[in-house]
């Protein structure tokens, strides 16, 4: 990897970092809900390109250090997909049995 290469990732990487949290806290309390659906649509994609990743590494050879990687972001995204789902359900159930008892 290029030094040229690398400081653009790290710099893209830190900008990404900033802009995150800077969105994060200008969104209401009462949307951080709603927002955990599109994080899982997000986080199922890093799946798939954290499995396709996998499949190139392996085909290449490099199964080592890109298999780990792979691995963990699989871990990480599927941890995220499952909490925003769960997270999700609970919201809806409490919807829900506001409008079972007439509120």
């Amino acid at each position: 990897m290029s030094p040229e290469l690398l400081i653009g990732s790290i710099t893209l990487f830190v900008l990404a970092i900033f802009l995150g949290v800077e969105l994060i806290t200008k969104v209401p309390a009462t949307l951080h809900t709603p927002l955990m659906s599109g994080a899982n649509a997000i986080s199922g994609i890093s799946i798939v390109g954290a499995l396709i990743g996998a499949n190139v590494a392996f085909e290449n050879g490099n199964t080592a250090i890109s298999g780990l990687l792979s691995f963990v972001a699989v871990v990480l995204a599927m941890i995220n997909v499952v909490g925003g789902f769960t997270v999700t359900n609970r919201m809806l159930n409490m919807i829900a049995g506001k409008k079972r008892r007439g509120a």
